[in-house]
């Protein structure tokens, strides 16, 4: 991407776009488009095509997404499968239309099959069932990247996709309903802390596990692909290592001070035992993390706590 071209992020309020927002003015690029969702609804068709003809961007990001935990997925799967079918088709549709040049999809590691072997390779993709807590989400997803990869074999468009492993990071969802897994566990650990609880109880039975990457390294990753890739086949991002819910628990309660005690309830839905995904193909491109998952959460701690100060 040349450093004075018109680069759209879509959704940069976000948890994924706004790093990737962050990265971009960090190495120079000078010609960056945004919009509030207040200001352009991307699940209006015509709206998203006004804004595409008016703006004429050469790249797009596109990371807006209707997003959420476990329990919010359970219970609005028709919202997470239409708002986001809307988002992603009405972007995808209007980048064709008006000749961007190369456009970005970022999807979810929950396209993958639940029982799907470890660690995830782009080949596993509709080899089986879906986790049932989350299906309208990745339905929309596996479309999304579909779309994509249908327009770059129709129309010869450089329309990527990538799939990240499971995020955290500034401007993620911590509130009690939307909050994925890394928030959620922040805020009950913080909030115990403050009100001196002597436990602090976690979804699941701790046994499950998770990859996790900070989003601000995502998003390096994004712009490093964006410059170096152009396959037919969407790329994993993750960190290359996961790791139990007890030990992020574990991790996350000495980052914020914690001295209770760690209890989990077996009652509650905890997804896939496992879903780290194969970076191979990442790193054969030349990018890895360069940072560790405690420098990771400590970030987002501080950043969890500023947001905090603000609400007030």
């Amino acid at each position: 991407m040349e450093q004075d071209a018109k680069i759209y992020i879509a959704g940069h309020s976000g948890m994924a776009g706004s790093a990737i927002l962050r990265n971009l003015k960090e190495k120079g690029y000078c010609n960056l488009i945004c919009r509030t969702h207040q200001e352009l609804d991307l699940t209006n068709q015509r709206e998203t095509e006004q804004f595409f003809k008016k703006e004429k961007p050469e790249y797009v990001f596109l990371a807006a997404a209707l997003v959420g935990g476990i329990a919010i997925n359970k219970e609005k799967p028709a919202d997470f499968l239409m708002k986001n079918l809307l988002i992603q088709s009405h972007v995808i549709d209007s980048a064709y239309r008006n000749q961007v040049k190369k456009l970005m999809f970022l999807g979810s590691s929950c396209i993958y099959p639940k029982d799907a072997k470890q660690p995830l390779k782009e080949e596993y993709l509709l080899s089986g069932a879906l986790e049932p807590t989350n299906e309208g989400y990745a339905v929309a997803k596996i479309a999304g990247l579909k779309l994509c990869e249908y327009y770059k074999q129709q129309y010869g468009v450089d329309f990527i996709s990538v799939m990240p492993c499971n995020l955290y990071g500034y401007f993620d969802h911590f509130e009690e309903e939307t909050a994925h897994m890394v928030p959620s566990l922040i805020r009950r650990f913080h909030q115990a802390k403050i009100q001196k609880k002597e436990e602090v109880t976690v979804w699941g039975t701790g046994k499950v596990y998770r990859e996790l990457l900070f989003a601000d390294e995502f998003a390096d990753a994004c712009v490093y692909v964006m410059d170096h890739y152009s396959g037919k086949e969407f790329i994993n991002i993750g960190y290359g290592q996961d790791f139990t819910i007890l030990e992020i628990a574990k991790m996350i309660k000495k980052v914020i001070g914690y001295t209770g005690n760690i209890v989990f309830d077996s009652s509650k839905p905890e997804g896939m035992y496992r879903k780290m995904v194969d970076s191979a193909k990442l790193y054969q491109l030349g990018w890895k993390p360069h940072s560790s998952i405690e420098e990771g959460l400590e970030k987002t701690y501080q950043w969890y706590l500023t947001y905090e100060k603000q609400k007030k």
